[in-house]
């Protein structure tokens, strides 16, 4: 890994989170997800993004984080995730800022009921915790491989958004 990186800094509940800029394919307003059955909580359903269907993940349920209702700065980031997009719903994103990795430091085991799994580490900036999330891990393989069956069936669940 470079020693400098560019990050892409949101907001999920009060906790600030930042993503390589690299792995965050694009930022888009907020938009519902159309619901599909028999996925997990934290799966609010899916979105049609450049022709594709992509799972859309509810960031705060998956780092279990209390629900809030979206405001006009909620924002759906489309990250590329092992070769995959995924979309996560965010509450804000605050800005695109250069990280020097020196500064980084190893995750916890556990951080505010957040696996470390999820995350690169961890970088102190303007007197706040930033957790640089691993997008790659988002998803487990597992749940990757359910999601990559769900978005590819030719079901009527995802065959409606597709129009």
């Amino acid at each position: 890994m470079a020693a400098i990186a560019q990050i892409v800094t949101f907001r999920i509940n009060q906790d600030l989170f930042a993503a390589d800029v690299r792995a965050i394919e694009r930022v888009l307003r907020y938009q519902p997800a159309t619901p599909v059955r028999n996925v997990p909580a934290w799966i609010t359903g899916v979105l049609e993004y450049q022709k594709r269907v992509v799972p859309v993940i509810d960031l705060r349920a998956r780092f279990e984080m209390p629900p809030a209702a979206t405001t006009n700065e909620t924002r759906v980031l489309i990250f590329n995730a092992a070769g995959s997009w995924v979309a996560g719903v965010v509450d804000a994103v605050l800005d695109v800022s250069v990280l020097d990795r020196g500064r980084l430091e190893p995750p916890p085991p556990l951080f505010r009921g957040l696996a470390g799994e999820y995350l690169h580490g961890i970088v102190r900036r303007d007197g706040q915790l930033v957790m640089l999330l691993d997008a790659d891990r988002i998803l487990s393989a597992t749940e990757r491989l359910v999601l990559e069956r769900l978005v590819e069936s030719p079901s009527s669940q995802t065959a409606a958004i597709r129009g």
